[in-house]
């Protein structure tokens, strides 16, 4: 037989197991009616209401303060309902939940960017099967939905720009809209461009921007950067070397440059 003491490691470890157990159950029982009047109000049929009500009591700062640890939590709930929401393509409703998840907790990208996504290629869909099908509209009119949802998408990313500075992935999300959604092959170089300027960049960034240059007919604007950035490619794969190199050596030939003025790759 043997007794404990107070003094006792092993007491002051199941002493501090109790303390921290009971702490995490006061602060959940405590928190429920902060969550029972969030999801209230993300129950309500007034949504754009519920915006401006989420972020007048509750507001960023306030967010980060009471919230705490759970603001991940209820964010990543509330990221479900959103699913949901979606699921039954209720744009209205999606654009609010939106608005709600990323103001709980506007630190994952990939709210940021999902979001984006749905808003700028699956809300167009929606519309326009809503409105009889994609023949019942005019090339104008499928146009103005994908101009209009676009520009939504847009907000949400640079919203999340401010709270992200520091990744190429929301900036190239950005191109790849007007790229690939409003072939708008300008705008979509100057994000890619943008994109290309931070460490985490992909690799096919560059080339990207590069092709959007030469779509434009800006050869020789392409041809410049390629030849200006292979140098910095030192540390690329050797995949990426191969296929820049290949790109400039195509721009040579458009621009019918003369072999012996021809960039020589130096590695």
């Amino acid at each position: 037989m043997f007794s404990l003491c107070n003094s006792c490691p092993i007491v002051s470890k199941i002493r501090t197991v109790i303390i921290v157990t009971a702490l995490l159950i006061c602060t959940a029982f405590l928190s429920q009616p902060l969550e029972t009047r969030v999801w209230q109000e993300v129950d309500s049929q007034q949504w754009r209401g519920t915006i401006k009500v989420v972020e007048d009591t509750l507001g960023q700062g306030l967010t980060v303060g009471i919230l705490g640890g759970f603001r991940a939590i209820l964010a990543d709930l509330a990221w479900l309902q959103l699913s949901t929401v979606w699921a039954n393509e209720d744009r209205v409703k999606l654009s609010a939940m939106i608005r709600l998840v990323t103001t709980l907790d506007p630190r994952p990208e990939f709210f940021w960017i999902n979001a984006a996504r749905m808003v700028a290629y699956d809300v167009p869909a929606w519309r326009i099967r809503k409105s009889g099908g994609y023949n019942a509209l005019s090339d104008i009119q499928k146009s103005a939905i994908d101009e209009e949802q676009a520009s939504q998408a847009f907000e949400i990313l640079k919203r999340g720009i401010n709270f992200h500075p520091n990744t190429a992935r929301l900036p190239m999300e950005i191109g790849q809209i007007y790229m690939n959604r409003l072939q708008n092959d300008a705008l979509a170089a100057k994000w890619f461009y943008e994109a290309s300027k931070f460490p985490d960049a992909p690799e096919f960034v560059v080339r990207i921007y590069a092709e959007l240059l030469r779509r434009q007919g800006k050869l020789v604007e392409a041809y410049k950067y390629l030849t200006q950035i292979y140098p910095s490619l030192i540390n690329a794969s050797d995949y990426q070397q191969s296929l820049v190199l290949e790109r400039i050596q195509m721009l040579e030939i458009d621009l019918n440059i003369m072999k012996e003025n021809r960039f020589q790759a130096t590695y």
